[in-house]
């Protein structure tokens, strides 16, 4: 008999004495023909196949694992996880692996807490000296609570937006074209526009920090600049005009008070000198009484002579005296006109009171010769 033949006696897969070899590949056999029959379509009826709840089995066992393993999670480091479940925040986790029940029992959400983010506006604004200007800002921010991001504001960059450029609107506004375009005074702006953003989001308890606030470009609309300055001319011309009637107030109202104060020290002076010259002229009389009293003829006689010096003296015309001889006599006349020219200023700027006190005061001035000349020869 052949080695190789089944049965024989050289077979080496043959049964070996002691050994179950037939057994295992019989029972290798089973277990195939049943793998063959859970993978084979048919109700349990069936020759070889198996019920129809297998195929299901193994289908939500799957399904099973797969949303198992949907409740890992991995956190960066530049992120937070905000877990929320059934909707309500559970917890906000840092950077790594997170495990949490799968959707819809648990949701997380990542936030992004380290990136700068960046937008860019335009807005056309007037300024406070009525000029309107073309404004293009970009605001840089972070979000830096991540619960304040997801619940508080439902848009926070739409929120961004709208306070951005009503900051921008409000701060411009209360600023005029040359601080607006001129480099030196922009950091203020953008400074308060910064602050006025910061604290809008804030009340709004938004989660959002504001790094910087940039004015990249401020331009003058082209329509406009015609009528800007129309208007900026108009703006001058008021100013010019306030500043001549301040001038002018300024001029008038010193001259008018200067003029008010000389006046009532005039008044005063010759308030004072009429009282001076009134007192002089009682104690004058006083005294001329009691000279008369002492002596009336030799009074009378002195009192109507110093009258009569002193209406001569004011008078245009020489008197001689042709009876005492006809002696040629030498007069002055020249001398004479110019004294009665200059008493006449002194005459007419005097008062009613000092014209009644130059009959008396003509007695205490030195006699004139002529007169005395022309006195003696009346006596003779």
């Amino acid at each position: 008999m052949a080695w190789n033949q089944p049965n024989g006696p050289n077979n080496p897969w043959g049964k070996r004495p002691g050994q179950g070899g037939s057994d295992l590949d019989e029972r290798l056999r089973s277990w195939q023909r049943r793998l063959e029959g859970l993978l084979r379509p048919g109700g349990a009826g069936t020759p070889g196949g198996t019920g129809p709840w297998v195929p299901a089995l193994i289908v939500g066992a799957l399904v099973l694992l797969w949303w198992i393993g949907t409740g890992f999670y991995q956190v960066g480091q530049a992120e937070r996880g905000v877990v929320q479940r059934f909707g309500r925040l559970v917890s906000v986790e840092g950077a790594g692996l997170i495990v949490r029940w799968p959707r819809p029992i648990e949701m997380l959400t990542k936030v992004n807490v380290a990136s700068v983010r960046a937008s860019d506006f335009k807005s056309r604004v007037l300024t406070s000296d009525i000029n309107l200007v073309d404004l293009h800002f970009a605001v840089q921010y972070q979000f830096t609570d991540p619960r304040k991001v997801l619940f508080s504001v439902r848009q926070p960059e739409n929120t961004l937006s709208e306070v951005s450029e009503s900051a921008i609107r409000e701060i411009v506004g209360r600023s005029t074209l040359d601080e607006v375009l001129v480099g030196t005074t922009r950091p203020q702006i953008t400074r308060r526009a910064k602050e006025l953003i910061q604290h809008t989001l804030d009340n709004y308890n938004s989660g959002i920090t504001v790094t910087t606030v940039n004015l990249e470009d401020v331009q003058v609309p082209d329509a406009v600049i015609a009528s800007q300055r129309d208007a900026n001319k108009a703006q001058a011309d008021k100013e010019r005009s306030v500043l001549e009637a301040e001038a002018y107030a300024n001029g008038i109202l010193p001259a008018a008070q200067g003029s008010a104060a000389r006046m009532t020290q005039e008044a005063q002076a010759y308030k004072a000198q009429v009282t001076t010259i009134a007192e002089g002229q009682a104690a004058r009389f006083s005294q001329l009484e009691m000279a008369y009293e002492a002596a009336p003829e030799v009074t009378r006689k002195r009192m109507y002579m110093d009258t009569i010096e002193g209406v001569l003296t004011r008078a245009h015309k020489v008197v001689i005296d042709t009876r005492a001889g006809g002696n040629m006599l030498y007069l002055p006349i020249d001398k004479l006109l110019e004294r009665a020219h200059e008493s006449e200023p002194a005459a007419s700027a005097a008062a009613p009171a000092a014209d009644a006190a130059q009959a008396p005061a003509a007695s205490a001035r030195e006699p004139d010769p002529i007169t005395i000349e022309a006195r003696s020869r009346g006596e003779r």
